[in-house]
C-alpha cells in the first residue's frame, strides 16, 4: 500500500467521522398549542434529519412580548394570528418568503392567501395555515336548553360556572353583545374610548359568573372535565379534545356571530435556519400535513385539497363542506391600531373586584 492510498484512506475516514459527529440542525418554534404535535412533526424530523423544539404561547400579546423583548432570535418559526400578523411585518420581525420554494402556496384558499395582513411592498411574509372561530362551548348535561346568544354568559344562574379566555377576544365578544359590530364588524377592532368604557363595565358585570379565566386549551379542557365550569368561550381544539374524551360538549356560534382567527406561519428575521424553516413551512401547508393537523386540533385547514383525504363527516365537522358560508359567521381578527388601549381596558377588568 503506497502513501497516496494511505492518505486517501485517512481522508475518507476523517470525512465519515465528521459526518457522523455533525450536529443535528434544530428548528425552534413559538406556536399555538396543537401546532407541534408529534404526529406531523416527527415525520419532518426524520426526513430532514433535524430536531424540532416547540414553545407555546397563550395569547397574541404574549407572542409580541417575546418577540419584542429581545428573544426573537430564540425562534425560527412563529404562528401569529391575524390580529398581530401585520404588526410583526411592520416591526421587521418576519422575513419575506420566496414563494418559488413553496409549491403548495398556490393550493391555499384564495380568500386566505389574498389577505393583505401578511403582505407589504410586494412581498409575502407569511402563509395561512389554519383558521377557525372562537365558539361558545357548553356541557350538555349541565345546561339542558341550548343558549343562542353570548348574553347567556351573564345569566345569574351561571354564577361561578363560566370561563372566558384571558385575551382581547373577550373584549371583542362583549362589544358584540353591546352591538358595536353593527353595521360594520371591523368596528370591533377600532372601538372608541366611550365604547371601550362600556365594554369594561359589561365585562366587570360578568365577573361574578367567571370561575376562572383560561390561558391554554388544556386548561379549559380540564375545567370542563372537572365540572368546574359548564359554559365558556373556547376554541375548536377544546371541543375536539373533550369529544375524544367522551365528554358531552357542544360547540356553536351564537346569533351575534363570533370573532375568529387566521393563523399564519412566519419565519423570523433573526432565524439562522431560514432554508430549513422554509422547507418546514412548505411541509406544513401540504394537503396531507394539513389533514393531520386538523385531526389533532379540530381547526379548519388553509389548503382545501386536504378535504380529498377526509370523510364526509370530517368535512362537515370542519365546515369544509361549505367554508365560504361558515366564514360569513366569523369576524376574523384584524390589526388593532389601539392595542395598548384595549390591553389597558382588559387589565382593568381583571383587576376589578
Amino acid at each position: 500500500m503506497n502513501r497516496r492510498t494511505i492518505a486517501m484512506g485517512i481522508l475518507v475516514l476523517a470525512t465519515l467521522s465528521s459526518a457522523c459527529t455533525k450536529k443535528e440542525a434544530t428548528l425552534s418554534l413559538l406556536v399555538w398549542e396543537g401546532y407541534a404535535d408529534s404526529s406531523f412533526v416527527r415525520p419532518f424530523e426524520q426526513t430532514h434529519h433535524c430536531k424540532i423544539v416547540a414553545s407555546y404561547m397563550g395569547s397574541s400579546d404574549e407572542l409580541m412580548a417575546k418577540l419584542r423583548g429581545g428573544s426573537a432570535s430564540n425562534y425560527d418559526v412563529i404562528s401569529p394570528s391575524s390580529d398581530v400578523a401585520t404588526s410583526i411585518v411592520r416591526a421587521g420581525l418576519a422575513t419575506s418568503l420566496e414563494l418559488s420554494k413553496l409549491p403548495s402556496y398556490g393550493q391555499l384558499s384564495s380568500k386566505l392567501r389574498n389577505s393583505p395582513l401578511v403582505k407589504a411592498n410586494g412581498q409575502v411574509y407569511g402563509v395561512p395555515f389554519m383558521w377557525g372561530p372562537n365558539p361558545l362551548l357548553y356541557d350538555t348535561t349541565a345546561i339542558d336548553q341550548q343558549p343562542d346568544s353570548w348574553a347567556a354568559l351573564w345569566e345569574p344562574r351561571l354564577k361561578n360556572r363560566v370561563s372566558v379566555w384571558d385575551d382581547l377576544s373577550t373584549v371583542y365578544m362583549a362589544a358584540q353583545v353591546l352591538g358595536y359590530d353593527q353595521p360594520d364588524p371591523s368596528q370591533l377592532y377600532n372601538l372608541s374610548d366611550t365604547q371601550l368604557e362600556a365594554v369594561k363595565k359589561k365585562l366587570i358585570e360578568l365577573k361574578p359568573n367567571i370561575r376562572k379565566m383560561w390561558s391554554t386549551g388544556g386548561e379549559l379542557t380540564n375545567l370542563f372535565q372537572n365540572h368546574e365550569v359548564t359554559i365558556a368561550m373556547g376554541w375548536p381544539l377544546m371541543t375536539n379534545q373533550l369529544r375524544k374524551l367522551g365528554f358531552p360538549v357542544k360547540e356553536l356560534i351564537p346569533k351575534e356571530n363570533t370573532t375568529g382567527w387566521i393563523d399564519h406561519l412566519m419565519i423570523t428575521t433573526a432565524s439562522q435556519q431560514k432554508e430549513l424553516a422554509t422547507e418546514f413551512l412548505e411541509y406544513m401547508i401540504e394537503a396531507q400535513t394539513q389533514k393531520t393537523v386538523t385531526d389533532v386540533t379540530g381547526y379548519s385547514p388553509a389548503n382545501p385539497q386536504s378535504t380529498a383525504l377526509m370523510s364526509e363527516g370530517e368535512k362537515k365537522n370542519l365546515h369544509m363542506d361549505d367554508p365560504e358560508a361558515y366564514m360569513q359567521r366569523i369576524y376574523f381578527w384584524q390589526d388593532v391600531p389601539r392595542r395598548p388601549k384595549y390591553n389597558e381596558i382588559w387589565n382593568e377588568v381583571k383587576a376589578a373586584q
